[in-house]
């Protein structure tokens, strides 16, 4: 099999199971993945995640020229600001799941650290987890704005809107997103309960350890 067809069907059936366990409905939610040549697999716009065939998968040139499959997803400028600012990044998953998105509408969450220190695995597997403003759907602006965070985050979530997360590959985005949401999760379940949290120190030695961007 080759490069481009494995890295299909991986694209399909984490977005399959993502869709099947209730992260992202309808026709929400978008991956793509950076082949070794340098262009870049993408779910169509409007397709819905639970239901995607590999052949239509967008296949764009580095030049964000569409060489196969059907029209990518609209947004393309929130996928493509991770690629050009964090070198290491060869995929990014973004969702609409429920409880980011709900912790996100929060006034008292903090836009610059979103996820309490809950669990150890967010921390590892995220760093800092940026609150972005508002943006219309396809708004070019959430490609601007994860931009001037200039590499320093590999995950943010978009107010109102959903979480966007960058990881080495499509597997490790997809691990990292769901943390994200598990996280967000505990933080709504715990609120106002005065939970015990992990401790500076904690946090610092996760941060040595596992050698978190911690940016």
């Amino acid at each position: 099999m080759t490069e481009g067809a494995r890295l299909r069907e991986d694209i399909c059936r984490i977005a399959k199971s993502m869709f099947d366990r209730g992260l992202t409905g309808g026709s929400s939610g978008n991956i793509s993945a950076r082949l070794s040549d340098g262009t870049i697999l993408m779910t169509p716009t409007g397709s819905s995640m639970g239901f995607l065939d590999p052949a239509r998968i967008s296949h764009l040139d580095e030049n964000l020229t569409l060489l196969s499959g059907d029209q990518p997803t609209k947004e393309i400028p929130l996928h493509t600001a991770f690629y050009d600012t964090r070198s290491q990044t060869g995929a990014v998953v973004h969702l609409h799941s429920t409880h980011s998105v709900a912790l996100s509408m929060l006034p008292d969450t903090d836009a610059d650290n979103m996820l309490p220190p809950v669990t150890p695995y967010a921390i590892m597997k995220l760093g800092r987890v940026k609150l972005l403003p508002f943006f219309m759907p396809g708004d070019a602006g959430m490609g601007d704005a994860v931009r001037g965070l200039t590499g320093k985050r590999s995950a943010v979530v978009l107010a109102n809107h959903g979480p966007v997360v960058a990881g080495k590959d499509v597997w490790a985005a997809a691990y990292a997103i769901e943390e994200l949401e598990e996280t967000a999760k505990l933080a709504l379940l715990t609120k106002g309960m005065d939970p015990r949290m992990l401790s500076p120190d904690q946090v610092g030695k996760l941060v040595t350890q596992f050698d978190v961007d911690w940016g």
